[in-house]
């Protein structure tokens, strides 16, 4: 199995792009996780899948996954559309989407 390296998008509930800079890596799921008896949490043996990895810049994490010879899989983050907008579009007639006032 490869190992991620990957640039992480911002949550729904985060405003800005603080935590979208750093590349990470991680490794996959290598065991089945199985539900525990007593409480029903999730649980596994496999403990590569608790450890991430980050780094300022992709070819860092890349630098150190063929140092350490791991198999890997890059995954580039998709480019951001803006669609500029001016306040006075908010009331424009040939607006689409409802009327909310």
């Amino acid at each position: 199995m490869k190992a991620r390296i990957y640039q992480p998008a911002k949550t729904s509930m985060q405003s800005g792009r603080s935590k979208t800079k750093r590349w990470v890596l991680e490794h996959p799921r290598s065991s089945a996780v199985v539900p525990d008896n007593l409480m029903g949490w999730q649980s596994s043996a496999d403990t590569q899948r608790q450890v991430r990895i980050y780094f300022a810049t992709k070819d860092e994490a890349i630098a150190f996954a063929e140092a350490k010879n791991i198999s890997y899989e890059v995954r580039n983050p998709k480019e951001r559309t803006l669609r500029m907008k001016t306040y006075s579009d908010n009331f424009a007639f040939d607006r689409k989407g409802a009327w909310t006032h």
